[in-house]
C-alpha cells in the first residue's frame, strides 16, 4: 500500500434513520451547515431494522468507521425500533471488541430532524475519532 497517511482521509458509512436523523442531515445540507465529506449515507425506514451484519459487512467492505444514527429515545416513529437498535448495537460493540477490532470504529447516536448543527457535530466527531484510530485493516477483504 503506497497511501500516504497524512493525507489519509477516512471513509465512513453512516446507517440512518429516514425518518429524524436523514431529515437532520438534509437541514444541515439546507441551512449550509459544512461537516466532513468523507460520511456516505444510507437511509433506512427505522433503525432497529438493521441487521449487525450490514455493519460486519461495510467494514469488511473497506469502510474505516460505521455510523448509526436514529430517532431520539421516545420519539421513533414504530414506537421502539430504536430501543431495539440500541440493544442490537450494544451487543455488536462488545462482538467487535471481542474479535479484535476497535469498538470505536462504530458509533451509534441519537438526531432528530431538527438538529442540523447536531448532525454535522456528528459528523466532524466521528470523522475525528476514525482518523484517530487509522485506516481500518482488519476486517478488510482483500480480491
Amino acid at each position: 500500500m503506497a497511501e500516504d497517511k497524512q493525507g489519509w482521509e477516512p471513509k465512513i458509512v453512516a446507517i440512518v434513520c429516514n425518518w429524524c436523523t436523514y431529515a437532520g442531515a438534509d437541514l444541515a445540507g439546507i441551512s449550509r451547515i459544512q461537516y466532513p465529506p468523507n460520511v456516505r449515507i444510507i437511509r433506512v425506514p427505522c433503525t432497529g431494522r438493521i441487521n449487525p451484519f450490514y455493519i460486519m459487512r461495510a467494514l469488511q467492505e473497506g469502510a474505516d468507521g460505521v455510523l448509526v444514527s436514529g430517532c431520539h429515545p421516545g420519539e421513533c416513529h414504530y414506537i421502539t425500533g430504536n430501543y431495539h437498535a440500541r440493544r442490537k448495537f450494544a451487543m455488536l460493540k462488545r462482538f467487535l471488541g471481542y474479535i479484535g477490532i476497535e469498538p470505536d470504529r462504530t458509533i451509534f447516536t441519537w438526531v432528530s430532524a431538527s438538529e442540523g448543527e447536531r448532525f454535522a457535530n456528528v459528523i466532524k466527531g466521528v470523522t475525528a475519532k476514525v482518523k484517530e484510530l487509522g485506516p481500518a485493516s482488519k476486517l478488510v477483504k482483500s480480491y
